[in-house]
């Protein structure tokens, strides 16, 4: 009904009808529509319809030229960043430990393998040397059908020439191959266990659970440091002394390793044979802390075992001082003293690291401010010194009591000769009237016109010369 009340509107708007034939009425341009409109069909109530949207179109145009007031300036809300939140660093606790001295061998013993990775380290300082040559052995992990401590020691060397060869541990098809530590005769070197040997596991002591495979890249390496996780090793080169890694910090993922130091000569790396120092290189996703370490450390095991640890797990004192012997497939078990409780002291966590703050962006810069200069100090008013006169000149100081002398008499008229004479004797009597009152009040002191003549070193009055 709507469309077609708008329909029957236009019609008649335009001047036609229903059937669309036109009416023939003359149409007149509407001064307020600006549309051609029928001027018998311009009625009140149709001129209110036109005029109130052309009032809201001429309202919206109009209010469209106003010019708006600019925006207020921003505003800058400082906000402190949140502190960054560094979690403690985490650390395997140790089980107990059996600890034992051992009776290191005199050759190089066979090679064993064994089914599972060794512990962390312990930390075990060793005392001072006793006696010269002496080296010092044990402070690793030696196998008894399971892991055990082997307690560190001073010990002399056996016969004259033989030298002391560190442990050996090889990662191999998720096994260990082990060489506990021994004494080499002289001209003897180190032989490690050939890649096609066929080794069989060794039996696990009654009671022992089965610890983790070793975790890390195959070949060669040394035991974690201490509160490390346990089952991570780390690679290192052949007879590297496990005590290297007590001072590093402990890692709870692959990629700690060792390197030896090396040299470059004609574009060939050759290993150094007398090696000092190795260094320790982790990144920062290995270590417990999340920090990257790298550190040089002393190849000697007596020094690097003397390093501050990062976490103490102390090792254990054996029970007994009488060492064990070495460990072969062929020997017969030996009675083994009950594990020991190992305490473990962490270093203090790290306090939390604030963000840095967002400097805020200036609507305006600031006006400088001119610095304001203290005030003058007021110094206190010293008294000055009484400036010494000048010295006088020797004819001035000895002339300074002379009476002065009289003026050479003029002369005068004989006539003026008897009354001056007259005068000067009246004048003269006064003036020894008065020295004479003068001497009795100040007896000591001369008399007016008097002089005191002045003494010298000796004592005798000095003489005027004139």
């Amino acid at each position: 009904m709507a469309r077609i009340r708008k329909t029957q509107h236009l019609a008649q708007v335009n001047g036609t009808d229903r059937t669309g034939v036109g009416t023939g009425k003359r149409r007149v341009l509407s001064t307020s529509g600006g549309s051609f409109l029928p001027k018998e069909s311009m009625s009140p109530s149709f001129s209110r319809t036109l005029v109130w949207p052309l009032g809201t179109v001429a309202a919206l145009c109009v209010s469209g030229c106003i010019v708006a007031p600019p925006p207020p300036p921003p505003v800058h809300i400082v906000q402190r960043a949140p502190a960054v939140y560094v979690a403690p660093m985490q650390y395997a606790v140790a089980a107990p430990v059996v600890s034992v001295f051992v009776e290191p061998p005199l050759v190089q013993p066979a090679p064993i393998l064994v089914p599972w990775a060794p512990p962390p380290m312990l930390v075990e300082a060793p005392p001072p040397m006793p006696f010269n040559e002496a080296v010092w052995v044990g402070g690793y992990w030696v196998w008894e059908g399971n892991w055990v401590w082997a307690a560190g020691h001073w010990a002399p060397v056996p016969q004259p020439g033989y030298h002391w060869v560190n442990p050996y541990y090889e990662h191999r098809n998720d096994a260990v191959v082990f060489i506990t530590g021994h004494w080499n005769a002289p001209g003897q070197v180190f032989v490690a266990p050939a890649i096609g040997i066929s080794l069989g596991l060794m039996a696990v002591a009654i009671g022992v659970l089965h610890g983790p495979p070793p975790m890390g890249p195959q070949g060669v390496f040394v035991p974690p440091p201490p509160g490390s996780r346990p089952g991570i090793i780390i690679p290192a080169p052949v007879g590297t002394p496990p005590a290297v890694v007590v001072s590093a910090p402990p890692v709870v993922n692959v990629g700690m390793h060792i390197q030896n130091n090396t040299t470059v000569n004609n574009n060939r790396t050759t290993n150094i044979t007398n090696i000092t120092n190795v260094t320790i290189v982790a990144p920062a996703g290995a270590t417990a802390s999340g920090r990257a370490f790298e550190s040089a450390v002393p190849a000697q095991a007596h020094l690097a075992a003397a390093l501050p640890p990062v976490v103490h797990m102390q090792a254990p004192v054996p029970v007994s001082n009488k060492p064990i012997p070495s460990f072969t497939p062929t020997r017969a078990p030996v009675a083994l003293p009950p594990p020991q409780t190992v305490h473990a002291v962490a270093p203090p966590a790290p306090a939390p690291m604030q963000a840095p703050m967002a400097r805020p962006a200036l609507a305006a810069p600031l006006p400088v401010l001119q610095a304001v200069p203290p005030p003058p100090q007021v110094q206190p008013v010293r008294p000055r010194a009484p400036v010494a006169a000048p010295p006088e000149p020797p004819a001035a100081k000895e002339h300074a009591h002379e009476p002065p002398r009289p003026e050479a008499a003029r002369p005068v008229p004989p006539a003026a000769a008897n009354g001056n004479a007259n005068a000067n004797a009246e004048h003269a009597a006064r003036e020894k009237e008065k020295a004479e009152a003068e001497k009795a009040i100040h007896p000591h002191e001369p008399a007016h016109g008097e002089h005191k003549p002045e003494k010298d070193k000796e004592g005798e009055p000095k003489k005027i010369i004139e």
